[in-house]
C-alpha cells in the first residue's frame, strides 16, 4: 500500500507562489510506479488533473490552464514530487491532491489527503 502525504498548501495573494510537496512511502517504490500527478478540485467543480510525471523517463504533462506557471518535479531518492506554482490566480483556488499510478493500472489509484490552496485577489 502506497501512502501519499502532501504539504505546502496555504493562503497566498494573486501573483504569488507556493510549492507543494508529496512524499510517497512504500518499499521498492520505483519498481511499481508508472506515474505520479497533481490534481485539484475547486468547490462545485470536478476534480481535474494539473500536472503529471512519468517515473521511468521523467516525461511531464501540464494542463493548459497552468502551462508556463506551474512546474512538476521529483526527487527519486526521496520518492517525492513537487509542484512549484508561480503567478497564482484566484481560479487556482482548490484542494490539491497528489496521486500515484501503479504498473498495470489504468489510472491513478492511490491518493493523498489533499492540501488547500487559496489565492486571494
Amino acid at each position: 500500500q502506497v501512502q501519499l502525504v502532501e504539504s505546502g498548501g496555504g493562503l497566498v495573494e494573486a501573483r504569488g507562489s507556493l510549492r507543494l510537496s508529496c512524499a510517497a512511502s512504500g518499499r521498492s517504490f520505483s519498481t511499481y510506479t508508472v506515474a505520479m500527478g497533481w490534481f485539484r478540485q475547486a468547490p462545485g467543480k470536478e476534480r481535474e488533473i494539473v500536472a503529471s510525471i512519468r517515473w521511468a523517463n521523467g516525461d511531464k504533462y501540464y494542463a493548459d490552464s497552468v502551462k508556463g506557471r506551474f512546474t512538476i518535479s521529483r526527487n527519486n531518492a526521496r520518492n517525492t514530487i513537487y509542484l512549484q506554482m508561480n503567478n497564482l490566480e484566484p481560479d487556482d483556488t482548490a484542494v490539491y491532491y497528489c496521486a500515484h499510478q501503479r504498473v498495470g493500472a489504468s489510472g491513478y489509484g492511490d491518493w493523498g489527503q489533499g492540501t488547500q490552496v487559496t489565492v486571494s485577489s
